[in-house]
């Protein structure tokens, strides 16, 4: 138990280490590829702060821990919208002023609906998995055009500072590229080993330790962009680096999960999980989109949000003291 909770630890530290390394290291390869920073903001930054869930979730599936998959998956996308998004508006309130920001948080509100159905069979079939990745591949494609459309927007002016600040040579970036991504799966494996260890010990499902510690940790690089972002008062990339990362959970993490390991879905995952990040997500949308002008999270909201991820999180802990 000692070891498992060591490794736990120096897993996530490293995960978290090396997740901003390799995401550092590909925004400024891509910008030395002439790719747009808007771009560059959507899918190179939302691709590297969802790759510890990518890595964690696939090799839990290839060591048939599904519950650790899907847990790390959703519980991420939870943790993504209440905690993070809560604690960023109490720190500076977001404003949305990107069009295209606008245009995603539909789309996520769309693709999370899209999930809940797929999956109300209780099953992530290979085809289930082959179809949120299709999904996810249009996805791709409609984003790209729209990074290469909207070249002026305000999410690209922040990303362009960003990409200002972090310079530095190309073989350096690439070098950061290979170590980032090496030591993104020492780290994950780490990490799957030590929560796989730490279920049975304390005699609880893989799926609640899923949902809690290892979503939590992989959802640090999420935390520290988006606070520091907010801080910037880069509030389009705090807002961005979420949609991006769910958009990146919902269908790529959970269809390369599946497609390595088709998987029974718990029936809790459904009733609570996934209703929980539906809800999650449609107030997300309501409250951040701006129907009438620019969507705003004020740190009433904000509040709200991380009251949503406290009472969500310590019912999880509740039921570990159920007989």
């Amino acid at each position: 138990m000692v070891l498992a909770s060591l490794s736990v630890v120096f897993g996530l530290a490293l995960l978290l280490w090396s997740a901003d390394r390799f995401v550092e290291g590909s925004a400024v390869t891509a910008r030395h590829l002439g790719m747009p920073p808007l771009l560059i903001g959507m899918v190179i930054v939302g691709f590297g702060t969802s790759a510890p869930e990518m890595v964690v979730s696939a090799l839990a599936a290839m060591q048939g821990n599904p519950g650790l998959a899907l847990g790390n998956a959703y519980g991420s996308n939870i943790t993504n919208i209440a905690l993070i998004l809560g604690l960023t508006a109490i720190i500076s309130p977001i404003a949305v002023h990107s069009s295209v920001l606008r245009k995603e948080l539909p789309i996520l509100a769309a693709v999370t609906i899209f999930a809940v159905l797929m999956l109300l069979d209780g099953e992530l079939s290979r085809m289930d998995a082959w179809v949120f990745l299709g999904v996810f591949a249009a996805l791709m494609f409609w984003t790209v055009r729209e990074g290469l459309r909207h070249r002026s927007d305000p999410l690209a002016d922040e990303m362009k500072q960003e990409l200002d600040a972090a310079e530095m040579p190309l073989r350096r970036a690439l070098l950061w590229v290979v170590i980032g991504l090496v030591l993104l799966i020492v780290s994950s494996r780490l990490l799957v080993w030590g929560a796989v260890e730490i279920a049975h010990a304390l005699g609880v499902s893989d799926l609640i330790i899923g949902l809690t510690i290892v979503a939590v940790g992989t959802s640090l690089p999420e935390l520290a962009s988006s606070i520091i972002a907010a801080r910037k008062g880069e509030h389009d990339i705090a807002l961005g680096n979420i949609i991006g990362s769910n958009l990146f959970n919902t269908l790529a993490v959970v269809g390369i999960a599946g497609a390595i390991h088709p998987m029974v879905v718990p029936a809790e995952v459904i009733s609570r999980d996934m209703m929980v990040m539906g809800l999650l997500t449609l107030s997300l949308f309501v409250i951040g989109y701006g129907f009438r002008g620019p969507g705003r999270i004020n740190r009433i909201e904000g509040l709200l949000l991380l009251a949503c991820y406290v009472g969500y999180t310590s019912y999880l802990i509740s039921t570990l003291f159920k007989p």
